[in-house]
């Protein structure tokens, strides 16, 4: 008798699934919560995630709008977080089951349709339902998932209007570092500049035409950097000018650092840590002849690509530059790997994939890897040491401990109004800090930049 009633509750939950996988809008839903899982649960990021799903049947047979779901609702789900985290333990008395991790994602899946994304709430509320069904350990919580997403319609915008939510989707741990270093104020305004999707910035190749007609061309504008900004809707393979390689996609905090070393024409310039090769692009439509090294063979593979669709060239050497013998250059770029804490408005995973703990073990990895880089140059060459973090242990302290240990180099600081930077941008020993909540529009999807700190130094001529 028990075993004819477990075989008739198999049946259901399989019965349950197949009709939610015939439900439109539910393959969806499934792709995003497969991804938040690993993202959330397994420290994966998000766009390591988005690539590998791309190549995946399940993902090519879905529709381009249901691909921009995938992605609308897994980037929203990690930029509210904390906030529907915090909502879930206001509606669940009990909390939500350990053994059961699909209950938690369909409710957020649910919670960002309802309160942050133009889906109907019906919809919202029994897609969410079906996915949880279509998970044999989550299905017997389906009525759960019901009830607290139909509370969240009555209730959740008023009991989230009261809360602080820049407060809630920041790890407390990212808000301590930034009020210690930047004061409270300016914390708040970078961690709520993380809230909104941005606009996509390109850096336009000089000689396929001016920012300002690629500007009117992408329904964009030119920033004061000369990056030109725009909403895109879709991918940006179908936009004008990709083809012809006329621009690539590059944020404009990014496209600063190369833009430090001035006249490159006919220079020798290494790339360090180089792909996807935003800045060997950079510097190759400059006119440097460049050397462009990266460890990983699939992101040279990916630069070599991208230096093939703009029409550019550089000599691409993969490995590990520690242990490279490579002749000294007029100049040498390092971008290095680091906690990436200045890029959460365009990878809202950081803040929920790295840990307070990744910072000295990764600013360890950059000093060897800035004293190998210094060892490069020539001299009375250049040398830029740059990195997307916002923590001073990942850049104006690197920078200083290889002052001390190396007489040869100093600092050539940056002057206001040189590549367009405004003084406000610039420390007190002239290197370059931006900081995401820098260039402030009215419109949250146009404002902002990413966090950067750039260094530019030179070998002395003794």
């Amino acid at each position: 008798m028990a075993a004819r009633a477990a075989k008739g509750r198999r049946r259901a939950v399989i019965r349950a699934a197949t009709a939610s996988v015939e439900a439109p809008g539910f393959a969806a839903r499934k792709v995003a919560a497969d991804i938040l899982g690993n993202v959330i649960r397994r420290r994966r990021p998000l766009d390591e995630q988005l690539r590998d799903v791309a190549t995946q049947p399940d993902f090519a047979r879905l529709s381009e709008r249901d691909r921009a779901l995938v992605r609308a609702l897994t980037a929203k789900v990690l930029r509210r977080l904390g906030s529907g985290r915090h909502l879930l333990r206001h509606l669940v008395d009990r909390g939500l089951p350990d053994h059961a991790p699909g209950v938690e994602l369909a409710l957020l899946i649910g919670m960002a349709q309802i309160l942050w994304l133009d889906v109907p709430d019906h919809a919202a509320v029994d897609l969410s339902v079906r996915l949880v069904r279509s998970d044999r350990r989550a299905a017997s919580y389906a009525g759960l998932v019901n009830a607290v997403l139909r509370r969240t319609i009555r209730e959740g915008s008023q009991y989230l209007a009261s809360t602080d939510a820049v407060a809630l989707d920041t790890p407390s741990w990212l808000m301590d570092r930034w009020v210690h270093n930047y004061g409270t104020e300016t914390a708040r305004r970078i961690a709520a500049a993380h809230s909104q999707e941005p606009a996509i910035d390109f850096t336009i190749k000089k000689k396929r035409g001016e920012p300002q007609g690629w500007a009117e061309k992408l329904g964009g504008r030119v920033l004061p950097t000369g990056s030109v900004r725009a909403v895109v809707h879709g991918p940006t393979t179908q936009l004008a000018g990709y083809a012809e390689g006329a621009w690539w996609v590059q944020d404009a905090a990014a496209g600063l650092p190369a833009r430090l070393m001035g006249d490159l024409q006919g220079r020798v310039v290494a790339d360090v840590c180089a792909a996807p090769g935003g800045k060997t692009m950079q510097l190759a439509a400059a006119g440097a002849r460049v050397v462009a090294i990266d460890r990983s063979a699939d992101r040279v593979a990916r630069l070599r690509e991208n230096l093939r669709r703009v029409g550019l060239a550089a000599e691409l050497v993969t490995g590990d530059v520690l242990e490279w013998e490579k002749g000294s250059f007029d100049a040498v770029l390092l971008d290095a790997p680091c906690s990436a804490t200045g890029t959460i408005r365009r990878h809202p995973d950081i803040p929920w994939i790295k840990r307070e703990a990744d910072i000295p073990a990764l600013a360890l990895i950059q000093r060897h890897l800035l004293a190998k880089a210094a060892d490069l140059v020539k001299p009375g060459g250049t040398l830029i040491y740059c990195v997307c973090s916002l923590e001073p242990e990942e850049g104006k302290d690197v920078v200083g401990d290889l002052l001390r240990q190396k007489p040869q180099l100093r600092r050539r600081p940056v002057t206001p109004g040189e590549a367009h930077i405004p003084p406000r941008w610039l420390t007190a020993e002239g290197d370059l800090r931006t900081l995401p909540c820098h260039l402030p529009d009215r419109d949250p999807a146009m404002a902002g930049l990413d966090g950067f700190y750039a260094a530019r130094l030179e070998r002395i001529v003794f």
